[in-house]
């Protein structure tokens, strides 16, 4: 991700310092390097509500103000859950507070009295970290709203496809990685020739027989093979004498990583019993 020169000098920038001459000083400084978003106040009361109203990209704020200094108007700002990010530079004369105002939050520091080339420097170092992280934010916001749209896109065409298949044959199954039946509707396991306990409640139940061998090998060949099969037909002779004949079409199903994750397909029964 880029960052122009306008974005740079539109980015939003707050002046803290009670002292008039301090502001006016660093409104100048900032004006001329060609900053036009520039906001300033020298009542440290207002801060919070400043920035939850308008978002500043930065805050330079002075540590040493009466009645509330700049340790308590950063405690303030941490309470602003829309901006988990603190975009504050604070100004001190104090060598000491230098590293009091990095634990508590601020992402740099700028000396005074000012040297000019300092302050431009660490303003400019300090946007480019702020407008990417900026960036980044709002990438993630419109990429999860695009999972959200793409997912729920996906669920209702697996639902419209569930449902046409459901209409156009006898049964609908669907096995995962392991050929264990996930989802079933009708006597689909009859039809393969498969009996899953677990699945299907039953114990103790009879392989059914009659089946054409050969059609059958064929038929789990291709599934072994995670090839998709259609209008696959094949048959089975009942103990009664009649006979029936099944046709079925199936597919594999692959994730986002094209990792096999199983079958699902259809199938009709063509001749009733006679």
């Amino acid at each position: 991700m880029m960052l122009s020169a306008h974005e740079f000098l539109d980015a939003s920038i707050l002046i803290v310092d009670d002292q008039e001459a301090n502001v006016q000083l660093l409104e100048q400084l900032l004006s001329e390097a060609g900053y036009t978003n520039i906001s300033s106040t020298v009542h440290p009361h207002e801060v919070c509500a400043l920035h939850r109203k308008n978002r500043y990209d930065l805050i330079l704020l002075d540590l040493q103000m009466p009645g509330m200094d700049g340790f308590q108007v950063m405690e303030g700002l941490k309470t602003n859950d829309a901006d988990s990010y603190l975009p504050v530079i604070v100004l001190t004369a104090q060598p000491g507070h230098k590293l009091r105002a990095l634990k508590a939050g601020a992402k740099d520091f700028i000396s005074k009295p000012f040297d000019l080339v300092e302050v431009k420097t660490r303003i400019h170092n300090m946007l480019e970290v702020r407008l990417l992280y900026r960036k980044l934010e709002d990438f993630n916001k419109v990429l999860e709203q695009t999972v959200r749209e793409r997912t729920a896109e996906l669920r209702e065409s697996e639902a419209r496809y569930r449902s046409l298949t459901e209409l156009a044959s006898d049964w609908y199954w669907e096995q995962d990685e392991a050929g264990n039946f996930t989802k079933v509707s009708g006597p689909v396991l009859e039809m393969l020739g498969v009996r899953v306990p677990s699945f299907t409640g039953e114990t103790g139940a009879e392989e059914m027989t009659g089946w054409n061998e050969q059609e059958r090998a064929e038929l789990q060949a291709k599934i072994a093979a995670r090839q998709p099969f259609l209008d696959f037909v094949f048959s089975r002779a009942n103990p009664d004498g009649s006979s029936q004949k099944f046709q079925v079409s199936g597919e594999p199903m692959f994730n986002q990583s094209c990792r096999f994750i199983g079958y699902r397909g259809i199938g009709v029964e063509l001749i009733a019993r006679q």
